[in-house]
This record gives C-alpha cells, sequence and structure tokens, in this order.
C-alpha cells in the first residue's frame, strides 16, 4: 500500500504555526505576552510563526501557555496500523 504526501515537512510546521497564531490571536494575546507566558525568548516565537521552525521544547511551552498542551499529548495517541506486520511488530 502506497501512501501519498501532499505536503512538505516545512508546509506542515508553517500550518502547525499558523493553528497556533490563530489560537494566540484569539485569545487576544500579542506575541510579548506569549513569550511572558511561556518563557520561549521572542525571536523563537517571532520566527515559528513566520517560518514554523521551533524546538519542541518551546512547541511544548507555547501549548502549555495557550492551554492547548492536551492536543499536543494527544497527537499520536490513536495511530492505526497500516497493515498486519505493524500488529505483529508491536506485540513482539
Amino acid at each position: 500500500m502506497s501512501e501519498f504526501i501532499w505536503e512538505t515537512s516545512e508546509e506542515l510546521d508553517k500550518k502547525i504555526a499558523d493553528r497556533v497564531r490563530q489560537i494566540r490571536k484569539r485569545r487576544s494575546i500579542s506575541q510579548q505576552k506569549l513569550v511572558e507566558m511561556s518563557n520561549v525568548s521572542y525571536g523563537s516565537v517571532k520566527r515559528f510563526e513566520s517560518t514554523g521552525q521551533i524546538s519542541l521544547i518551546s512547541l511544548t511551552k507555547i501549548a502549555t501557555a495557550l492551554g492547548i498542551a492536551d492536543d499536543l499529548r494527544n497527537l499520536f495517541t490513536e495511530i492505526p496500523y497500516r497493515n498486519i506486520q505493524e500488529v505483529i511488530n508491536e506485540n513482539k
């Protein structure tokens, strides 16, 4: 079974950043206020929102500050099996 990838990793990163920015704006939180709430540098927040590039620890801090850490925590909780071999591998 072949899986098609329709976007690059960079495009996916940018979409995540756009969603986080939308949440920040919806809650009327400035970038500077997010910096204070998350303890992530202003440069990192600005770069993340413009390019999607951020460290995992900084993303986690931002998600926690915005109250969306559960969404991040649940990101890979229910991953469907792609084939029977994955079921076999998991039970080894």
